[in-house]
């Protein structure tokens, strides 16, 4: 696909009227919008907005490029407008941009559309393009230029490629923006652009939105004399041990090629010795609450797996007893399974499930320290899930980890070269998991003491008002998806069951399957305001709230853990409360829908319809309170 298939006369504006910034996005917007490339005009310029928070898209040079990519885009597309006079765009070289490429990607952009796209970034590094452009009379005449330009730039990329893959490179460089449209292939153009100008052969990976691109082979990187990585994402780094290493943010690729190309040149660049890791971040130039989004989705990526394999195993395994009259017990250890039914529970809860909280802690932690963090987040999140501290413990241990294995890390950084080996075998895992596991024990150590005293306030209370109970046991299994009060809250219905008393454990069974399938029920009813990763783990927590599995909503409690705690507590209490209103009595312990059918007292339909209605408004609530997806969200997940 070509730029030009994107960039059509009845996209070109070369006169705008614009003389602000906000004026000039409004402009462009507008022209796509009169061309039938938007579904949702609004929405779009909101992405757009939202692109310009993390960093200005004037990139110098008299050029700014805004784009997004959003499900509000109907129809891939790039608008162009032109301005004599200049706006200020806030632009990298702090001079006013003329020359303006609005990119609209959406939602079902595939990758030639994308290609296309950062192809005209290329375009836009050679002054005496831009130039062209300045000069050019009509809409066809700006169109014809692109044409002519792709032709140009295919045949010097088929003359030059050929030499430079037979005799090595000098220079290597990785470029990658967060969005993964324009900076990245701007930088990769403008170090390829000045490399030629100074005589010296350079091979660019970019880490676009496209994927990886050119990618560095380990003879390449050992013949090279140095790397450049200009980039704003992670990027693995740790196969440039050993040589000389320049990081930079993208726009340096941009605006300071040629300082770049010197410091490797000149030996200024420092050699890279590694600590393990298998990747680093360099010259992030996003928000910090992106980075602290970014190690919630790390872990919580890892986890998913172990959630949904293990939680679709004990809701089968439930659904096999309830219909062949075992009855599970506990397992504790692989000695106590004497059928199928003890089979599937034992993988699915006593392994999968037991690994769930340490794996989400373990992968917080890596994303925060790199490979590094890895065991001591899996220590301590261990330490959270065998304390009853649950996701939320898993949550603090995780990004305690993390920051201490980093503080480690500076703490060694003028560690002898010589000894540089044994950071990654010894001292690492030794202080992080021995400094992690000692707060994580300090920490743990009121929790224990919080669920005891809780646990016998509870059994203090009586049953003497059965709805306060009620409300009460269902928020408890609400509010912390699998922690200490869900604990406390299904230890007391046990205990209560043993006495003869079957109505607790009714309120807390429904309290607990309500948080899964509101958050499932969110994703049907709220679609547009999930990604689709979100909406595939809403499918899978449908079955696990039926088979009275909470950690089914741990996914979304981890990564937007106020909204969601709020809404579950608030429809877990209402479904605690209606089931002992309706006098609910539930003798078995567990199985979700599976054992509606058994209530010892009540009307089973009562007892479904008191669950259906806390996932109602659990759902309604975090719906509406939810935030829209952001413009990279969208593009990463819709």
């Amino acid at each position: 696909m070509k730029v030009t298939d994107l960039l059509t006369a009845a996209t070109v504006n070369l006169d705008l009227k614009s003389t602000t910034k906000k004026d000039v996005l409004d402009e462009l917007a507008e022209t796509l919008n009169k061309a039938g490339k938007l579904n949702d005009p609004a929405a779009y310029r909101a992405a757009i907005d939202k692109r310009e928070e993390q960093s200005t898209t004037g990139v110098g040079d008299g050029v700014a490029i805004p784009h997004s990519k959003t499900p509000a885009v109907k129809e891939a597309a790039i608008a162009f407008g032109r301005s004599k006079e200049g706006i200020d765009f806030q632009s990298l070289d702090g001079k006013p941009a003329h020359l303006f490429f609005m990119i609209a990607a959406g939602e079902g952009a595939n990758a030639t559309h994308l290609e296309a796209l950062s192809t005209l970034s290329t375009f836009l590094i050679r002054p005496e393009f831009r130039e062209k452009l300045m000069k050019a009379q009509t809409a066809d005449e700006i169109v014809g230029l692109f044409d002519d330009q792709e032709a140009k730039s295919k045949n010097v990329a088929a003359e030059e490629a050929p030499a430079q893959k037979e005799e090595g490179y000098q220079i290597l460089a990785v470029t990658g923006c967060p969005t993964g449209i324009a900076h990245t292939y701007m930088a990769a153009d403008a170090l390829k652009q000045k490399a030629r100008e100074m005589g010296v052969s350079i091979k660019v990976q970019t880490n676009g939105s496209t994927g990886i691109k050119n990618k560095l082979q380990p003879d390449e990187i050992a013949k090279a004399k140095g790397i450049i990585v200009a980039a704003s994402i992670k990027i693995d780094i740790e196969p440039f041990k050993g040589k000389p290493l320049v990081q930079a943010p993208v726009t340096d690729g941009i605006r300071k090629p040629e300082e770049l190309i010197q410091d490797v040149l000149e030996g200024k660049a420092p050699v890279y010795q590694g600590d393990g890791s298998h990747s680093e971040k360099v010259a992030s130039e996003e928000p910090k609450q992106s980075s602290i989004y970014r190690n919630l989705m790390n872990g919580i990526t890892y986890m998913l797996p172990f959630v949904v394999g293990g939680g679709i195993l004990i809701a089968i395994s439930y659904m096999i007893a309830t219909f062949t009259g075992i009855r599970l017990q506990p397992i504790a250890h692989a000695t106590d399974v004497h059928n199928f039914a003890d089979l599937l529970s034992y993988i699915g809860n006593g392994n999968a499930l037991f690994l769930m909280i340490p794996i989400l802690a373990g992968f917080i932690a890596m994303s925060i320290a790199d490979r590094p963090g890895l065991a001591p987040g899996m220590v301590g999140g261990l330490m959270a899930f065998t304390s009853n501290a649950g996701f939320l413990g898993g949550l603090i241990a995780g990004f305690l980890a993390g920051y201490v294995v980093q503080l480690i890390k500076w703490l060694f950084r003028k560690w002898p070269q010589s000894l540089d080996g044994l950071k990654p075998v010894l001292i690492f895992p030794l202080l992080g998991i021995f400094v992690t596991g000692s707060l994580m024990f300090l920490i743990n150590q009121p929790i224990s003491l919080f669920v005891t005293a809780m646990t016998q306030w509870l059994g203090g209370m009586g049953t003497g008002n059965l709805v306060i109970l009620g409300l009460l046991l269902g928020g408890m299994m609400g509010v912390d998806l699998g922690g200490p009060f869900n604990k406390i809250a299904f230890t007391f219905g046990i205990a209560m069951i043993s006495a003869g008393n079957f109505y607790p454990q009714a309120a807390v069974m429904a309290g607990g399957m309500v948080p899964p399938l509101g958050m499932a029920l969110a994703t049907t009813l709220f679609a547009r305001k999930f990604t689709k990763t979100q909406r595939d783990a809403g499918k899978v927590a449908y079955v696990l709230g039926a088979a009275f599995i909470s950690e089914g909503a741990i996914p979304f409690g981890a990564a937007d853990p106020l909204r969601v705690i709020v809404s579950s507590t608030i429809g877990s209490a209402l479904a605690g409360g209606l089931t002992l209103l309706f006098g609910i009595g539930l003798r078995p312990p567990h199985g979700g829908i599976f054992v509606i059918p058994l209530v010892s007292s009540g009307n089973p339909f009562l007892y479904l319809l008191a669950i259906i209605l806390g996932a109602v408004v659990t759902a309604v609530i975090y719906g509406f309170w939810k935030k829209p997806l952001s413009e990279k969200e969208a593009a990463a997940g819709a």
